[in-house]
């Protein structure tokens, strides 16, 4: 209490209200810079906070966090009357509520976001609410000797799977969210699933029978002979793990969870686009691909061969198709019937020949013709 027997210093220490280490109490900040921050408490001591008493976290800056005229709420640490300064703590006000926010999180098993600040032995570090939360690397969904260190500055989602007060241990789990993530996708895919629906996903692995494709958190296959309308030795000849794949369900069995996809089409049928690009009468150039005593077969498309009869390799008589054709040579030839129901072509080498032949012999008539008449103008 005041009185007017007291002098002006009296009077002015009087009013100041008395502290003592460990009580908490409310100062304004009075400047900042990126190490600490001076606060006003009341009294004739100045508060110093120092970074680390403010937080344990590595990417909070000061300067940008605090501002001068904010209010903050410190533990009284240790006076220093000679310097009049009293030493402070906002990590160890903030740490009680702090670890009460940890303990309902766990306990409400709560999904948490947080950047992860460093990838250490074992696992990552991320900071929640200013507490030190551990993933082990078997948690962060990266595979088993995966490169951790891709999630450093990365904000991941996670729940705490283990909270120990006393030890002021917390340790956290990316792979709890992704795995619980996996399963309402695949809950949502079997409700949603039907036949003949379309899906892109992609090549997840590859055997000797086909390719599992992955369609959203759930895997269907494809089998080799329905990934081409060509005949395949392995999957390997048309697709590669990682290619993306438009499929569609032939069928499913959601109790053995299997899922049938096909991806050969109508549309890339050799056989339909060989007929809706060629008719009787076209000339298309074939590649031989076999030979038999009775002719040879002649792919026209990837995926659809003709015959050409031994009689319509050439227009002179040969004893076998090798006398004047060789595996792999490309060779000109003539469309001369399809049987669309059979989905067999005839082919000839021997109409083209016997036209160039025509051709050539009309020239020569009218050539002769030509000079006969410059013949008869000359006498």
């Amino acid at each position: 209490m005041l009185s007017d027997d007291m002098s002006f210093e009296e009077m002015l220490n009087k009013s100041f209200r008395t502290l003592n280490t460990g009580d908490k109490v409310v100062g304004v900040i009075t400047s900042v810079t990126p190490t600490e921050i001076a606060l006003d408490l009341g009294i004739k001591h100045t508060a110093i906070l120092k970074y680390d008493d403010v937080t344990d976290d590595p990417s909070v800056v000061l300067t940008e966090q605090f501002k001068v005229g904010d209010e903050v709420c410190v533990l009284l640490m240790k006076f220093n009357d000679a310097e009049g300064t009293v030493a402070v703590s906002k990590k160890r006000v903030d740490s009680y509520a702090n670890w009460e926010k940890i303990e309902a999180a766990y306990n409400e098993q709560a999904v948490i976001e947080a950047k992860v600040v460093e990838a250490v032995k074992g696992g990552v570090i991320v900071f929640w609410n200013s507490v030190r939360i551990f993933i082990p690397a078997s948690q962060t969904g990266i595979a088993k000797d995966g490169d951790i260190s891709v999630l450093n500055g990365t904000v991941v989602r996670f729940k705490l799977i283990e909270v120990d007060s006393v030890k002021r241990r917390a340790v956290g789990s990316i792979r709890v969210i992704l795995r619980e993530e996996k399963k309402a996708l695949a809950e949502k895919f079997w409700a949603e699933i039907e036949e003949g629906k379309t899906y892109t996903g992609k090549v997840k692995s590859m055997t000797n029978y086909g390719v599992f494709v992955d369609l959203g958190g759930v895997d269907g296959m494809v089998h080799i002979t329905e990934l081409s309308w060509l005949r395949l030795k392995h999957p390997s000849e048309v697709v590669a793990i990682g290619d993306e794949l438009t499929v569609y369900v032939k069928e499913f069995d959601s109790e053995k969870n299997r899922i049938s996809l096909g991806y050969k089409t109508a549309e890339t049928n050799p056989w339909k686009i060989f007929t809706d690009t060629y008719k009787v009468d076209d000339v298309a150039k074939a590649k031989i691909v076999n030979m038999m005593p009775f002719g040879a077969f002649a792919e026209v498309i990837p995926g659809v061969d003709g015959l050409i009869h031994i009689s319509q390799i050439s227009n002179k008589k040969i004893s076998k198709p090798a006398d004047v054709l060789e595996l792999g040579q490309e060779v000109e030839v003539k469309i001369t019937e399809i049987d669309y129901e059979a989905q067999k072509i005839s082919l000839s080498m021997r109409a083209l020949i016997e036209e160039d032949e025509a051709v050539e012999e009309a020239v020569e008539e009218v050539a002769v013709e030509e000079a006969a008449e410059e013949s008869t103008d000359a006498e």
